[in-house]
């Protein structure tokens, strides 16, 4: 059976309103609620759904970051996860953590942990970069299979339909692999209790950035984080010949 490792992230809470610092350096992000990164949680729950078909034997949840993301790696424990890697990174290197970073860190531990199958999600919803599971199969020289909405493995192979803009495309690749989540793939189950109870004894692996091998030096500098401008009012216009002549005076026609 296969061993799968599921790379997990903590963000921002969907439903948290975003504030800029006053410096523009960043969003606010002391005393905001945070969560597991809802793609992130669709993969954990496709890896679950793997071991209890006895396709997968084991299920091993990895992330990276500030010692919070234990909370993260606790979630997905609840959901099923048999153990939790966590490489942890000081809050001066997080900052500029980039998903090229993250992706030799999964890499690693994907190859010291032996795994056949690596699965994340397709982006996180802080940054939306939709680059990790793509840089990470390069970096294991591994095919991969993105935007899976459907994940069958079978025979040394994984079957997956995956969104594209003109409808579904199916792909099959080759184990090793690996695979992004897409919103559609499936709904995450609730941890339960008992679950989540069970999930405070089972181990996380803690690790840092040198014990992986990875240099964290950052590659790029943020100069400046600002609020997407303000929607200005529309007005209402009482027939088409006036809308005509308003969208040539703004030069829109």
């Amino acid at each position: 059976m296969a061993r799968v490792l599921v790379g997990v992230k903590r963000v921002i809470d969907y439903a948290v309103k975003i504030r800029v610092k006053p410096d523009k350096s960043g969003v606010v992000t002391d005393g905001v609620k945070h969560g597991l990164n809802p793609f992130d949680e669709i993969a954990v729950e496709e890896a679950v759904r793997l071991k209890e078909k006895k396709i997968a034997s084991e299920v091993i949840a990895v992330s990276c970051g500030l010692p919070q993301a234990q909370e993260s790696l606790r979630t997905a424990l609840a959901m099923g996860a048999d153990r939790a890697v966590h490489v942890e990174v000081p809050q001066a290197q997080y900052d500029s953590l980039l998903p090229l970073h993250v992706s030799k860190i999964l890499a690693k531990v994907a190859v010291d942990e032996k795994v056949d199958i690596v699965v994340v999600g397709k982006q996180a919803i802080d940054d939306d970069s939709n680059q990790t599971a793509q840089m990470t199969a390069a970096l294991l020289g591994w095919p991969q299979a993105t935007f899976a909405s459907e994940v069958t493995v079978s025979d040394g192979n994984v079957l997956v339909k995956r969104e594209v803009d003109g409808g579904l495309e199916t792909v099959r690749v080759k184990l090793p692999a690996v695979i992004s989540a897409d919103l559609r793939l499936n709904e995450p189950r609730y941890a339960t209790l008992p679950n989540i109870m069970k999930a405070k004894k089972k181990p996380i692996k803690k690790l840092s950035a040198a014990d992986v091998g990875v240099d964290l030096a950052p590659r790029q500098q943020v100069l400046s984080v600002e609020d997407p401008p303000t929607r200005q009012a529309g007005s209402i216009v009482p027939d088409v010949d006036t809308l005509i002549t308003k969208l040539k005076e703004k030069g829109h026609l």
